[in-house]
């Protein structure tokens, strides 16, 4: 018996209780917490049931599977990928990695009970080889994957097969973000999730260690060749002159400041350890490899290199070579996309970022093999991050704010204690570097004029000042980042003389003074202005489309998401709230969007004479119904969960329509048995045919067959002697 960790405990029982009561249970734990034990602790307490487990790839199953078996500690780490895509390519590499048989995939010893599936097979099966299937478990890992439109189908119809078969969903985040933010919890599991927990959480709580986070000069030497060139082309001799000697400090800063090679010296404290580097693709990866003489040398004169991706066909076998490797020199693993199919490693003692990445679920993901293997160790996992990804507010910043709520949240509940790490702390090798590289940048746009010449240049070209922040001109000059700091000298932001004849110049030119997001929020909310003049307040329907030229439902559901999560609060400032405020500003607004819902649901009503709307299903106004009526049957269910409750006046509304309040599961069951009943009435028997589909569409031969597969296996004993008094054999 394997013992799981006490947030893993805790969220396998919450499961357990919630599949008993819903049929429905999903775990959210980010990357490194162990959650595929809880699968599998799920499999081993429920040795006589067959458990179907459903995963993106066969090796992530194998590899999860043998580090539960091979487990003397309380969880395993696991490195899956966050997909949002179900391309072409993805599902014909899963199916070339699937061509075994399931059962060639089987579990076998203490958990023989496994039958293993991937989403892509899956989809292939038809109808007769998922009715051979008979689970009397699914598990569906990284089930946010499953959101994929032709994974989903296969998933579904194996649902509807077996709608009363209890599912158990995994995965580091239930959000699809690139399709929609479709939150797949709601969509799979009814929003039943049994544990939920960020990865800021995690840290917070130590169940993750906290990191050593070290930024270092790698990328800055690259940028010292670009402004090379601008000094070179610099048309101004002053410019070019003053700009050389900055250039000249920032070459020997540089050059006195550590390398790689001893950043990699100072921190690697573990010189035999093994660590995972993240490179862009192939090209990059052997460029990269290339530099290890120079850059390890101080750490280990013989390091051992692996390299693995998803084309090389030995990359299974390379990947084994690397985790089994237990010699004293330094063990470096170079991936790319192979570290996205599920690569483990119990005791790797760090992270080297040579990749950059603008997405927060993959950053979290690769930090998150250090964070989950430091826990091994005893001892603080190192990043090396020598691609300014500290820099990304959409990858570090989620993680800081993650950290921020987690800790509020157990101090305002009196439950200071659980907060073991409060910040993210950062090593920064290249903070004079930093400094030099602005005054440089500032020397080369000091002649104002000389800028002021590009950007009239570029506004006869263009008719407007609207110059990306990047944006630099064929002579090398950063005009997009001239412009900006002409918004900042004139805002106070940074220091600096603007004159207010440079400004009337600038004007003439179209200049906008404000920035992105500040023009963001005052057309918004000018929009917003104008809504509250027009219609007395601000309850605006997301799917109501244009107003005023922007999305002005969305933008408001989006600023009541920042105040009630405390995020993005630079935005959302107290000034800016109290200005919505003003204007009739609802922040909590269920009452309204119930009554658009219901009135879908009335339409639904007359046109079909139920309310048994299926889950997808979509009005013709937009209205996902199947979702709303979902989300209130589990309000009801689960009242004082922390959602919104109905009210007696809605459920009594809801009732006239014929509301269906349990468990869709038991109301499949429940139409099933009445159609059984039905059939011994008119032909005084059961001995009904597995194919035989009544004229309803409710496949009734197979429900009997389940049903009987079920009583032996175990049911509750309502259904039992329901069964029993229509004489089911």
């Amino acid at each position: 018996m394997t013992t799981l960790y006490e947030h893993n405990r805790i969220a396998y029982e919450a499961a357990v209780s919630m599949l008993a009561r819903t049929g429905r249970a999903a775990v959210i734990h980010p990357t490194g917490t162990g959650k595929s034990f809880i699968g599998f602790k799920l499999c081993e307490d429920n040795p006589d049931k067959v458990v179907l487990w459903l995963s993106p790839s066969e090796y992530i199953f194998r590899t999860q599977l043998e580090n539960w078996r091979a487990a003397d500690r309380a969880a395993d780490l696991e490195v899956l990928q966050e997909t949002h895509f179900d391309s072409t390519s993805e599902i014909q590499n899963d199916l070339i990695r699937s061509t075994k048989n399931m059962e060639e995939c089987e579990a076998s010893g203490e958990l023989s009970n496994i039958r293993f599936c991937t989403y892509a097979r899956l989809m292939l099966m038809q109808e007769k080889e998922l009715a051979e299937l008979r689970p009397d478990l699914v598990v569906l890992d990284e089930f946010h994957r499953a959101g994929a439109q032709r994974w989903g189908e296969g998933l579904h119809k194996l649902l509807e097969i077996y709608p009363d078969v209890p599912v158990l969903g995994l995965s580091a985040t239930n959000v699809r973000y690139l399709d929609g933010q479709r939150d797949m919890a709601d969509e799979l599991f009814d929003g039943n999730i049994a544990s939920e927990m960020t990865l800021g959480d995690a840290i917070v709580r130590g169940i993750l260690n906290l990191p050593k986070y070290i930024l270092s000069t790698y990328s800055c030497q690259k940028e010292l060749e670009r402004y090379r060139d601008r000094v070179k082309n610099a048309k101004s001799k002053a410019v070019r002159t003053e700009a050389e000697r900055y250039l000249e400090a920032l070459r020997r800063a540089l050059e006195k400041a550590d390398g790689l090679d001893e950043v990699f010296r100072k921190h690697m404290k573990n010189k035999s350890g093994k660590y995972l580097v993240f490179c862009a693709n192939y090209e990059h990866m052997q460029e990269m490899i290339a530099k290890v003489p120079e850059w390890f040398a101080k750490v280990d004169t013989e390091p051992h290199v692996y390299s693995v991706y998803s084309e090389d066909v030995q990359a299974e076998a390379e990947f084994k070579r690397f985790k089994t490797d237990e010699s004293g020199h330094l063990k470096l693993l170079f991936c790319i996309d192979m570290l996205n199919e599920g690569i483990h490693v119990d005791d790797v003692s760090g992270v080297i970022l040579l990749r950059p990445t603008i997405s927060p679920i993959i950053y979290k993901q690769q930090i998150g093999r250090a964070l989950s293997a430091g826990k091994k160790q005893g001892e603080n996992p190192v990043i090396f991050d020598v691609v300014m990804n500290i820099e990304n507010l959409y990858s570090i910043g989620t993680v800081e704010e993650e950290m921020q709520a987690a800790v509020r949240y157990y101090r305002d509940r009196g439950e200071a204690g659980m907060v073991v790490n409060e910040h993210f702390y950062i090593t920064d090798e290249v903070q004079d570097c930093m400094r030099l590289f602005r005054r440089l940048n500032e020397t080369l746009g000091a002649s104002w004029e000389l800028m002021y010449q590009t950007a009239e240049q570029y506004y006869g070209i263009h008719g407007n000042l609207d110059v990306p922040k990047r944006y630099v001109t064929e002579d090398c000059l950063s005009l997009g980042q001239w412009l900006d700091t002409q918004r900042k000298v004139r805002a106070g932001k940074v220091k600096g003389i603007l004159t207010e004849a440079q400004i009337a110049r600038l004007d003439q030119l179209g200049m906008r003074w404000q920035s992105k997001s500040d023009e963001n929020w005052e057309r918004h909310f000018a929009a917003a202005q104008a809504y509250y003049q027009e219609h007395g307040n601000l309850l605006v329907n997301v799917r109501d489309g244009k107003y005023e030229g922007v999305d002005l439902g969305k933008w408001l559901a989006q600023l009541r998401t920042y105040k009630k999560s405390g995020i993005r609060g630079n935005y959302l400032t107290p000034g800016r709230i109290e200005a919505l405020e003003a204007v009739g500003m609802v922040w909590d607004v269920p009452d309204y969007l119930w009554e658009q819902n219901y009135h879908a649901a009335v339409r639904y009503h007359r046109e079909h004479g139920d309310l048994d709307v299926p889950y997808y299903y979509v009005n013709s106004d937009g209205v996902k119904l199947g979702v709303w009526i979902a989300n209130i049957r589990f309000a009801r269910r689960n009242e004082g969960s922390g959602r919104a409750e109905l009210t007696k006046e809605q459920t009594d509304r809801l009732d006239e329509l014929g509301m269906i309040w349990e468990n869709k599961n038991n109301a499949v069951w429940e139409r099933s048995y009445a159609a059984a009943c039905r059939y011994r009435k008119k032909y005084g028997n059961l001995n009904i045919p597995v194919a035989y589909v009544t004229e309803d569409g409710c496949h009734l031969g197979r429900w009997i067959r389940k049903q009987k597969e079920t009583y032996r296996s175990g049911m509750s004993e309502e259904r039992r002697r329901k069964l029993q008094a229509i004489g089911v054999d």
